[in-house]
C-alpha cells in the first residue's frame, strides 16, 4: 500500500513499544551456514544426548492428534517427530524424496511413486504399499482441510509391494508439494483399520521419534526411534519439549540452560537476549502470513459494501505493518505468500498505487464515513503490535477501530464457533505452504470450510485460483489475476509475513534450521541436531 508513515519518536503512545524494539541495540549479524540454510548441524559431533525445546503452545486438544486433522503449524511441528511423508522440501522449496525414494509423471495427471525400501513404524511392522494407498484415501475421504490442498485426485491404486499411483482428473501443479506435509503423513493402515490404534491418541509412524510420554499444555518427551530407516538418524536420543506460553519463562531457559532452543514471538526478544552469553538468536523467514478477516457474513454486515472493504485494503501500510510490528523482519505480501518462487509483487497490487483520501472517498460513496468497528485478536505476540499498526492506519481514513484481544481459544471460538461469525474484524495468520497456489484455495469458503461463516463465494475469484492450479506453462501470469482479484474482494486481506524467531544454545545445540520454512515446521531438521555434551 502507499506508505502512511507514523515515525518513530512522533508517533501515537501505542506505537511507542513497537518503536523501541526497531531503534534498540541490533543482534550481531547472523553467520552464513549454507546456501538456504541458517544453521547446519555439525555431524562430527557425537550422537546421543537430551535436547530440550520450550515452545509456546500444544494444540491437538480440541482434535487431538490425527495428523490428516492436524491444521495448524504448532501441532505439525509435534507431529513430524513422529510422522513422515512422501516427499518433502528442501531450502529451495523444490520437492524431495522421503518415503518416496523417487517418481515418475508419465503424464501431467499421473504421479507413479516407488517407496523406499527398508522402513517401518515404530512398532516393527513395514510400512507397506497399503498403508500408502490406504493413507491418501483415508485423507481424501475425511472433512480434513488439507483434503482440499491434494486437488482432484481420481484414483489411487497399488502396484506390487512398493508402488503407488495417483491419478488426478485434470493437472493440479502444488500436488507434489501439498503431499509434503504433516497432515498427508503416511499412517500405519493395519491397525487403523483393525482398531488397535486411534491415531487421535496414539502416535505410530515411520518418524525418528517416538512419544514416551505427554501431558497436555505441559510437556511432551520423545525418545528415539531405533527402528528408523534413516542410518545415523536420528541424533539425539531423547527430546524433551516444555509448553510455555509465557515468553519471558522461554527467554529464562535459555538463559538459565534450562532450554537448548526455544521459539520466541516478540520482536523485541532478540535485544533482550543480546547479552545472554552462548544464546544465538536467528530470524527464520517463513511463508506463512497475517491476514485481516472482514466479515461480510454478519447480520447487517459493516463490509458488504465492497467499496469499503477495498477502502480499508487501500488505508492500511504493509510496510509499516513489517517495519514497526515485526522490527523490520517481515514483508509486504499478496495473497501468494512472499518469498515463494513465482508469488505476486505487492507493490504491484491495484490497492498499492491508490492514496488515503481515494480510500476516503470510497467510503463516502458506500456512507461509511464514520465507520467503526470492533477488531478480534490473540493476545500471542506480535498480534497486538499488529492491531495497533492497523489500528493508527485506519485511523487515517477517519476509520475508528477498538482492538479486541483475548486469549487464543476463546478468540477461536469466536471467530470459528458459528455461522455466521459473530465478529466484525480478525487478525489471523495462515502458514503460506511451499507452492504460490497452495494457500490461494483458503480464498474459496467452498474449499476452505473453516472461513464460510464470516467470507461469500466468489465464483470469478474460484476459477482463477483454479485456473492457476492447473496452468504450468503461464502460471505467473495467472497467479497476477488471483492476486489482482483477491485484492478487490478484500473479504480477506494479506498483510505480511510472518518470520520466526528461534534461540538456541550455542554451547549445548547444533541445530540445522532452514533459512526460509515453509510449513512453519521449525523442527523439521530436528533428527540432524547434535547435543554438545560438554558446555
Amino acid at each position: 500500500m502507499r506508505p502512511i508513515r507514523l515515525a518513530c519518536g512522533v508517533t501515537a503512545a501505542v506505537l511507542a513499544t513497537a518503536c523501541a524494539a526497531t531503534t534498540g541495540t541490533t543482534p550481531a549479524p547472523q553467520e552464513t551456514a549454507a546456501p538456504g540454510y541458517l544453521a547446519v548441524a555439525d555431524d562430527k559431533l557425537p550422537a546421543g544426548g537430551t535436547l530440550n525445546l520450550a515452545v509456546h503452545i500444544d494444540s491437538g486438544a480440541a482434535t487431538g492428534y490425527d495428523p490428516q486433522l492436524a491444521d495448524v503449524a504448532t501441532t505439525w511441528q509435534l507431529l513430524s517427530l513422529a510422522y513422515e511423508t512422501l516427499v518433502t522440501v528442501g531450502p529451495d522449496f523444490s520437492v524431495q524424496p522421503l518415503l518416496a525414494e523417487k517418481w515418475e509423471t508419465p503424464t501431467p495427471t499421473e504421479y507413479v511413486f516407488h517407496l523406499r525400501d527398508g522402513v517401518t513404524f515404530s512398532n516393527g511392522r513395514a510400512m507397506t504399499a497399503d498403508d500408502v494407498a490406504g493413507s491418501l484415501k483415508r485423507l481424501l475421504a475425511s472433512k480434513s482441510v488439507w483434503r482440499g490442498q491434494l486437488g482432484p485426485v481420481k484414483s489411487v491404486t497399488k502396484d506390487g509391494d512398493n508402488i503407488v499411483k495417483v491419478t488426478l482428473s485434470e493437472p493440479y501443479t502444488p500436488f507434489l508439494a501439498a503431499l509434503a506435509n504433516v497432515p498427508a503423513a503416511i499412517l500405519p493402515m493395519k491397525e487403523i483399520d483393525d482398531k488397535s490404534v486411534d491415531p487421535a491418541t496414539t502416535l505410530l509412524g515411520t518418524g525418528p521419534y517416538v512419544v514416551d510420554n505427554h501431558r497436555q499444555d505441559v510437556s511432551w518427551a520423545f525418545k528415539r526411534n531405533d527402528k528408523y530407516w534413516a542410518k545415523g538418524k536420528p541424533a539425539a536420543d531423547t527430546i524433551n519439549i516444555t509448553i510455555a506460553p509465557d515468553e519471558a519463562a522461554r527467554i529464562a531457559a535459555l538463559q538459565n540452560g534450562g532450554a537448548a532452543l526455544a521459539t520466541l514471538g516478540n520482536v523485541d526478544s532478540a535485544t533482550m537476549l543480546a547479552g545472554a552469553k552462548d544464546v544465538k538468536v536467528v530470524t527464520q523467514a517463513t511463508t506463512d502470513f497475517y491476514y485481516l478477516m472482514l466479515n461480510t457474513q454478519a447480520p447487517n454486515s459493516k463490509f458488504a459494501d465492497p467499496k469499503v472493504r477495498q477502502a480499508i485494503n487501500i488505508a492500511l501500510d504493509a510496510q509499516q505493518i513489517a517495519d514497526v510490528a515485526l522490527g523490520g523482519k517481515g514483508k509486504p505480501t499478496a495473497i501468494t505468500p512472499a518469498g515463494l518462487p513465482g508469488a505476486c509483487d505487492p507493490a504491484a497490487l491495484p490497492s498499492a498505487s491508490k492514496s488515503v483520501d481515494e480510500a476516503k472517498k470510497l467510503l463516502a460513496e458506500a456512507g461509511a464515513q464514520n465507520l467503526s468497528f470492533t477488531l478480534s485478536i490473540f493476545a500471542t505476540e506480535p498480534a497486538p503490535a499488529v492491531a495497533q499498526v492497523i489500528q493508527q492506519n485506519l485511523q487515517q481514513a477517519g476509520i475508528t477501530v477498538k482492538i479486541e484481544q483475548m486469549d487464543e481459544a476463546s478468540w477461536s471460538g469466536k471467530v470459528y464457533g458459528k455461522a455466521p461469525a459473530e465478529f466484525d474484524a480478525a487478525l489471523s495468520w495462515f502458514a503460506g505452504y511451499a507452492d504460490p497456489g497452495m494457500v490461494t484455495k483458503w480464498w474459496n469458503p467452498e474449499t476452505a470450510g473453516f472461513n464460510a461463516g464470516f467470507m461469500k463465494p466468489d465464483k470469478e475469484l474460484n476459477a482463477l485460483i483454479d485456473t492457476a492450479n492447473k496452468e504450468p506453462q503461464q502460471r505467473d501470469k495467472a497467479l497476477a489475476a488471483v492476486c489482482a482479484k483477491a485484492d478487490a474482494d478484500a473479504q480477506m486481506i494479506p498483510l505480511v509475513t510472518r518470520p520466526a524467531t528461534v534461540a538456541y544454545r550455542a554451547d549445548a545445540l547444533s541445530p540445522g534450521l532452514y533459512a526460509t520454512e515453509g510449513y512453519g515446521n521449525v523442527l523439521r531438521l530436528v533428527a540432524d541436531a547434535r547435543v554438545k555434551k560438554s558446555q
